[in-house]
C-alpha cells in the first residue's frame, strides 16, 4: 500500500488521522508518517498487517474474535493439486 493509498483509503471512509490511529490501535504520528511515506528522512513502509486492517475495515469489520465464519472454511481449504 502506497502513502497515497493510505490517505485515499482514510480519506474515503471520511475518517479523520485520529479516527483511523484508533480503528488501527495506532497512534496518530504513525498515521502520518503513512501517509508522509517517511519519518526523519527516512522512507517508511506500511505493513501488510495495516493494509490488512484498512481492507477489513473498508469492508465494516470493526474487530475479530478468531472464529471462522460460515463458508469461509471452505474457501480457505487447500485445493488438491492438479493431475
Amino acid at each position: 500500500m502506497t502513502p497515497v493509498a493510505f490517505k485515499a483509503w482514510r480519506k474515503g471512509l471520511g475518517l479523520k488521522q485520529k479516527d483511523a490511529a484508533e480503528k488501527l490501535g495506532l497512534k496518530k504520528r504513525v498515521i502520518q508518517y503513512y501517509e508522509k511515506g517517511a519519518r526523519g528522512g527516512k522512507d517508511v513502509d506500511i505493513p501488510k498487517t495495516v493494509e490488512l486492517a484498512c481492507f477489513a475495515l473498508s469492508m465494516g469489520v470493526e474487530g475479530y474474535d478468531g472464529k471462522v465464519l460460515p463458508g469461509v472454511a471452505e474457501v480457505a481449504k487447500p485445493r488438491e493439486p492438479f493431475e
